[in-house]
Order: structure tokens, then sequence, then C-alpha cells
């Protein structure tokens, strides 16, 4: 599996594309803590990327098989504790089952839930919890800063809300067009350097993104 690297951000993150539907898996490692952005289908895969470092956190941007797949192994073989919204948490629990779009999974614990403004503290980064209702209901973006002293370029985990040059999938039953279009309009305001690291395809930069965002407003 091919790990790339990515050098603009403010902090190290690297990433694998894994699955079916070709998954973005990102590795944020800042020395302090490390954690795994929406595992897909192979956790072993996984632990080999991360190559013997502790995994202190799995976040989870949306509840979707997808992003899941590889949730409830990675929690179990490295006791990294499982982040997700709170209005999404049933659906990675298996409380509550999707429609025939998504394969059967093993359900994951959660072990903390989030909502709009909370802040995820890993290492010596806080991540801004974003609520970006729309492809899911508990869709969630996580957004850092950087310090004053600090390198690099802003980062935002969008998950299936933002990709280059478009958008989520908002036709699901648990879906909503008007609510993902709030969303975009939210993310309008973010730093233009900001480095977009979407769940699938290409990573972007806001810059790039605010033409056709502002259309939503």
């Amino acid at each position: 599996m091919r790990v790339e690297t990515i050098s603009s951000t403010c902090v190290p993150v690297s990433y694998m594309v894994m699955g079916m539907l070709d998954n973005n898996v990102y590795i944020v490692d800042d020395g302090m803590g490390c954690f795994v952005v929406d595992p897909t289908c192979d956790y072993e895969q996984i632990l080999n990327a991360l190559d013997g470092r502790n995994l202190d956190a799995i976040v989870i941007t949306h509840g979707h098989w997808d992003h899941i797949g590889a949730a409830a192994d990675l929690r179990e073989a490295t006791g990294a504790p499982v982040i997700v919204s709170a209005v999404d948490a049933p659906l990675v629990t298996g409380e509550v089952e999707l429609g025939g779009h998504s394969p059967l999974l093993a359900p994951c614990p959660v072990d903390r839930t989030v909502e709009d403004g909370d802040i995820v503290e890993i290492g010596n980064t806080k991540w801004e919890v974003i609520a970006t209702p729309g492809h899911t209901m508990g869709s969630i973006c996580l957004f850092l800063q950087p310090e004053e002293d600090q390198v690099g370029a802003p980062v935002l985990f969008s998950g299936d809300t933002l990709f280059a040059g478009t958008h989520g999938r908002a036709d699901f039953e648990e879906s909503s067009f008007e609510d993902l279009r709030w969303s975009l309009v939210r993310l309008i305001d973010l730093p233009d350097e900001t480095v977009v690291l979407p769940g699938h395809s290409a990573l972007t930069v806001m810059s790039r993104e605010k033409g056709w965002l502002n259309i939503c407003r």
C-alpha cells in the first residue's frame, strides 16, 4: 500500500487510497499524538502504515460504511478511542441501519461524541469540529488553524462534504441538499490557503473552491 505525504500543511499528514470507492484514509502525527481519519476496509494495512506508532484516536467524519469499515478492528487492535458526531454515532454503533446502499459491517463502539464547536485535542493539535450536515445528518469537518509560530497551511478534513470542484452526494435517504448547501456556505470563510483533505479524490485548497462555493450563498 502506497503512503503519500502532504508537505504543505502545518501538521504532518500522510494518506492512503483504499477500498473499492478509493477512500482517502489519513494519518496525522505531530510527534506528540497520532490519529487516523476515516479508516476504511483493511485495518492491517493501516497498522502497517502506522509502523509501530501508538494510535491515540480514530476520527470519523460521518457514518457511511466506506468511512468506518476498519474502525472496529482498528480500535480493538490499538485501544484507540473512536470519535464521531453525536448525530451519526448510532450509524457507527449499529443502532441505526441505513438503506440498501450500505454493506453489512461489524458495529463499532463509539468512545466520544462531538458537536459543532467542540475541540478535539490530540497531541499538540486542537481541531475545531464544524458540523456540516447534508451528506449525512451528522457529517462533520475538522479544522486546524496553525499557531503563530507554526510553519504551514491550515488543514480541513472535509469528509464527503467538500471535494475538489464539487460537493458530496445528497440523494440518500439520510441526506439533505438544503442542509448541504448551508454547510458549504459555512466553509467559505475559511482561509484561502487552507488545505482541504476530502474523503475521496484529489486534495485541494480553499482558494480554488471559493468561486463555485460562493454560488451556494
